[in-house]
Parts: structure tokens; C-alpha cells; sequence
């Protein structure tokens, strides 16, 4: 009996020292490591606690997988992280759809505007490096941002290199931009600083940065948004378009800010109606 135990243990291991390990489970990546890693606590909105950042994958079944993957990136203002609600609950409405959901547990910038973004490069490359064995064709990944995670989001969709750009984007009211007239103020502070340069304001104010090789996008938010002011996410739309990017807006008359993923929100199923809908058009 002790040497069976002591065989299935041995297996174990060896099973989580390669990325492919559990693949109808999820699992978690260190960014700083590039290993398998187990994280101390996954909860939402813990304020002042350093952690590691890492991705938590989820894997559709071998046989329904399409190759298709979405980083997500969870908002907070860029001072905390929405891991639930805005990451890992939309975990299963990917996967039933045989889509690769990756939620990103990026590192708070603290007025260092890299950090995040190395992250959610170091995530993209990860899943690219990945892409066999987990099924994933490496050109079909996009990227998923809610609040700040949508600047984080738009900000990788517009600014990161061809190799590393994602396929499509998926913005839930996002802060587009950085312009103190109309930003969220907190994710604008925490991001660049609350004397950042102008010029570093106009970089980042990603309805600025939009061209014709900006991926498709698809963006929602609700009209009485008293958090993230609608215009975000309208100019961005405007500027989309103009640039003959394939791109949709939905604007829902209520649900001001941060439903995430809410079955308890009245226009929820509309809203995933729509987005997969969309998804079926990007091909």
C-alpha cells in the first residue's frame, strides 16, 4: 500500500512539472518564474497585500477546445484587483464555448505605468509559448479588460508589438483614457502618477493611439456609469471606427459600474448573447 501511495505521488509531480498538466482543470503560472505555482490566497479586492503576480489558466476539454484563447485582465482602479468577478467567473462561459480563459493577476504600477504592462506581455508570451500543448492556436488570442483592466486591455491592443498584439478585445466599461477631463481619476493616479507629463497622458490615452491594424473590439457599458464616465468607451468606439476597425458598442440604460460577471445584473444575458454572437464573427 505504501509503495502505491508512494508511485501515485511520485506521478503527481511529474505530471505538474510540465504547463500541460490537468487540462480540463485550472491552474495557476508565475509571471516572475514562468512555473507552475500555487497562490496564497485568490480572493477579490485585497488592498495592501504584495503578491506574486501569475495567470490562472482554465482549459477547455481536449475535445472541444477551438483554439481560441482571452486574456483577462480584472479592473480596480489599478490599486487592487477584481480577481472574481471580473476574472475567474467567466472562466466557464469561455470554456463551454471551447475557449481558453487566462486570467491575469497583473502587479499593481504604483504610479510605474511598465509593470502592468510587462505583465500582460509576459502573459501573452506565456500562453504563445504554450499554445501546443494547451491547444491554443497562437494566433487567436485576445484580450478581456473590466474599469482599469480595460485601459490595461486597450492599452496592449494598441501600444504592444505585432508579434505579441492580440487577436480581438473585449472592454467592460473601460478607462480609455488618460485626460484628467473625463479619466478616472484613481486609475489615471495610480497608473502615471498624479503629476504626469502631458505627453505621457496623450500616450496613454489609447483613444488617441487607435490606427487600422488596432484588433477588432467589442465594447459595453451602461449609460448611468458614475464611476468611469461613458465617454471612455464612446470616443474609443468613434475613434475605432473612423480607423475602419471592426468594432460594436452597447450601451445599457442602467447598471452604473463593475457587474462583471452578475447574474443577479438584468441585462447579463443580454450582454453574453452579444458577446458571443461577436465572437462567432472574428474569425
Amino acid at each position: 500500500m505504501f509503495k502505491l501511495k508512494t508511485i501515485w505521488i511520485v506521478t503527481f509531480f511529474v505530471l505538474i512539472a510540465n504547463l500541460s498538466f490537468a487540462q480540463e482543470k485550472s491552474f495557476c503560472v508565475n509571471l516572475l518564474t514562468k512555473e507552475l505555482y500555487t497562490p496564497p490566497v485568490e480572493k477579490d479586492f485585497q488592498i495592501n497585500r504584495p503578491y506574486t503576480p501569475f495567470i490562472k489558466v482554465f482549459l477547455p476539454p481536449k475535445e472541444k477546445a477551438t483554439g481560441r484563447a482571452v486574456l483577462i485582465c480584472p479592473g480596480g482602479g489599478y490599486g487592487l484587483i477584481g480577481f472574481g468577478n471580473e476574472g475567474i467567473r467567466w472562466a466557464g462561459f469561455y470554456n463551454d464555448m471551447g475557449i481558453a480563459a487566462i486570467v491575469l493577476k497583473y502587479s499593481l504600477p504604483k504610479g510605474n505605468y511598465r509593470i502592468p504592462i510587462a505583465d500582460a506581455e509576459t502573459a501573452l508570451q506565456i500562453v504563445k509559448d504554450s499554445a501546443q500543448s494547451w491547444h491554443i492556436n497562437s494566433d487567436d488570442i485576445g484580450i478581456m479588460g473590466f474599469s482599469a483592466g480595460g485601459h490595461l486591455a486597450s492599452t496592449i491592443a494598441t501600444h504592444t508589438k505585432r508579434e505579441l498584439r492580440p487577436k480581438f478585445q473585449i472592454l467592460f466599461y473601460p478607462v480609455i483614457t488618460m485626460d484628467k477631463t473625463y479619466t478616472n481619476l484613481g486609475s489615471h493616479d495610480n497608473f502615471l502618477g498624479k503629476n504626469a507629463d502631458k505627453k505621457l497622458e496623450d500616450l496613454f490615452s489609447n483613444e488617441k493611439q487607435v490606427n487600422k491594424d488596432t484588433p477588432p473590439a467589442f465594447v459595453v457599458l451602461a449609460a448611468d456609469d458614475q464611476v468611469v464616465q461613458p465617454a471612455n468607451g464612446i470616443n474609443y468606439f468613434e475613434a475605432l471606427i473612423k480607423n475602419n476597425v471592426y468594432a460594436t458598442l452597447h450601451v445599457y440604460p442602467s447598471g452604473n459600474h463593475g457587474w462583471g460577471y452578475s447574474n443577479y445584473y438584468k441585462f447579463n444575458k443580454a450582454i453574453l448573447d452579444e458577446l458571443t454572437l461577436w465572437l462567432n464573427q472574428i474569425k
